[in-house]
C-alpha cells in the first residue's frame, strides 16, 4: 500500500551543489525503482542549526514530499544512514486528506495557469494609480499599499508623536 511520506534532509553546510543534486539523484532512484513517486523537492537552502551537530552551526535543508511504500522507507533510510554528507534526516508519514488537498490545490493552479495564455509585457495593461478601499482589499493588497509621500510643507505641520510634558 502506497503511502504519502516527508523526508527532511540536513546536509554538511559545506556540500557542493553536485553532491546535494547527487544525494537527491539518489534518493529519486530508490524511490522509483521500488515504484514510488515523487511529488515535490523543496530545497531551503543553509539555515542555522538549533544546536550544533559535529561542530557544524549550518546546515543545508531540503525536503522531499513522496509517495511510496513503508518497505522503500526502510531502504530510503539505510541509504541515507551511510552517507557522511547527511547530518540529520527524518522520514514523517503525512496526513492523507492533507496531502489529496494539497495535490488538489496545485493541479487546479496548474489547470488555471494552462487556462489563461500568458500576455507579453507590451500587452499588459498601465498599472492602475487608484487605491480600493479597505473593505475591498484583500491579505494580498495590503501587502502593495504604499505609504504617502508628504511634501516639505507638509512635514513642517506633522504634530509630534509623543506629548512632551513639562514637569514643575
Amino acid at each position: 500500500m502506497r503511502r504519502d511520506y516527508e523526508l527532511g534532509i540536513i546536509l554538511h553546510p559545506e556540500v557542493s551543489e553536485e553532491n546535494t543534486r547527487a544525494i537527491l539523484d539518489r534518493i529519486e532512484q530508490v524511490v522509483t525503482s521500488r515504484d514510488g513517486q515523487i511529488v515535490k523537492v523543496n530545497q531551503w537552502g543553509r539555515r542555522r542549526l538549533a544546536y550544533p551537530i559535529e561542530h557544524n552551526r549550518d546546515g543545508i535543508y531540503t525536503f522531499v514530499d513522496m509517495i511510496l511504500t513503508p518497505e522503500t522507507v526502510i531502504e530510503l533510510e539505510r541509504v541515507l544512514k551511510v552517507s557522511e554528507l547527511v547530518l540529520r534526516h527524518m522520514v514523517k508519514r503525512r496526513d492523507p486528506k492533507a496531502a489529496q488537498k494539497e495535490r488538489e490545490a496545485q493541479a487546479a493552479a496548474a489547470a488555471a495557469a494552462a487556462a489563461t495564455p500568458p500576455v507579453a509585457a507590451a500587452e499588459q495593461p498601465a498599472a492602475v494609480e487608484d487605491v480600493a478601499a479597505p473593505e475591498e482589499q484583500t491579505p494580498a493588497d495590503e501587502a502593495v499599499v504604499e505609504t504617502p509621500v508628504l511634501s516639505e510643507e507638509e512635514l513642517n505641520h506633522v504634530p509630534p508623536a509623543v506629548e512632551e510634558t513639562t514637569e514643575v
